[in-house]
């Protein structure tokens, strides 16, 4: 079974004949990258898929840190989900579960903050100064604990939104760095589907390539075939003759 392997021309290594690819058939971008590496790399020589992919991603890697400078941290990430053919979603929505991490300070922080501003809270406070006004009005006649222009009152309100304000600053600032965390994962999302695109269109102008050196192969053997036929035809007429 030896035509059911080939030698690459890189490693020097066997690997099964469904995975030889042409040098004819490399998008000329990928080709100079591989013959900077391998000078003896020309268009009758021969790799495999896994071979061309490493260098695929190398050619990511290598357009990224001329475009963006320095790699960060998340197109090292998105180049890794490359690497494992793995997916970005299903890691952002195991980093978007929160609730464990939360302390109770937080939690608390968040509570506060969806409480004080909804109807509950505005209609429960109003109601709650009402009876306050009411009972040192019309019950103790303005001569009560806390008689007008309701000092106790005040105090506890200028207490209340001393508190609150910070708690709900608090809240915001986490919703804040969610919204980033967000942003972020939008971005690698966005960048790993413009390198997917890109790499699509490798695929296909290398599938293209490939069927179209397979059509001429056809035509090649189509036409030798004929040649043989009218050979045939020819020496047929002039045996007859």
């Amino acid at each position: 079974m030896e035509n059911s392997t080939f030698i690459s021309d890189i490693s020097h290594k066997a690997f099964p004949l469904s995975e030889r690819i042409s040098a004819t058939t490399i998008r000329h971008s990928i080709l100079r990258a591989i013959q900077e590496q391998y000078p003896d790399f020309r268009e009758e020589s021969y790799l495999s898929v896994s071979e061309i992919n490493a260098f695929r991603e190398k050619y990511i890697a290598d357009y990224l840190a001329k475009e963006l400078g320095e790699l960060s941290d998340l197109e090292q990430r998105v180049l890794a989900s490359f690497r494992n053919n793995s997916t970005l979603t299903d890691k952002i929505a195991d980093s978007g579960d929160e609730s464990v991490t939360l302390t109770f300070g937080q939690k608390i922080a968040d509570k506060v903050a969806a409480f004080g501003g909804s109807w509950t809270f505005i209609l429960s406070f109003c109601f709650f100064l009402f009876v306050w006004i009411a009972i040192n009005v019309v019950w103790f006649h303005n001569q009560g604990f806390d008689p007008y222009p309701y000092i106790l009152l005040n105090l506890i309100l200028s207490c209340v939104a001393a508190l609150q304000a910070p708690i709900i600053m608090m809240s915001q600032n986490r919703q804040e760095e969610k919204d980033r965390a967000r942003s972020k994962n939008d971005y690698m999302i966005n960048l790993k589907s413009e390198l997917e695109i890109r790499m699509l269109h490798e695929k296909i102008d290398h599938l293209i390539m490939h069927q179209q050196e397979e059509l001429l192969e056809i035509q090649k053997v189509q036409i030798d075939m004929m040649q043989d036929i009218l050979q045939r035809v020819n020496q047929k007429e002039l045996l007859e003759h």
